[in-house]
């Protein structure tokens, strides 16, 4: 018993086929092909996704200012005051 882990048993029939970690290239195309393919995966996607963030923000943006002028105090409630 003095394999590793993964080595214990033989088994006849199977062939194992591996390229070696300094045979790969792991950023092969990246530049290339990758780039490209982000500017049109975003193209196609940014007028789903976008216009329901601009609607929220511009909901969120109403919102917040309609409660910041209600928390005013009106002055004119303080004119009698001493």
């Amino acid at each position: 018993m003095g394999h590793g882990f993964g080595q214990l048993a033989y088994v006849r029939g199977i062939i194992k086929f591996s390229i070696s970690p300094f045979e790969q290239r792991a950023f092969a195309g990246a530049v290339s092909h990758g780039v490209p393919n982000m500017f049109r995966r975003f193209r196609s996607q940014v007028f789903k996704v976008a216009p329901p963030f601009i609607i929220a923000y511009l909901v969120y943006q109403s919102v917040e200012s309609k409660h910041s002028q209600m928390m005013r105090k009106n002055p004119a409630d303080y004119e009698n005051d001493e």
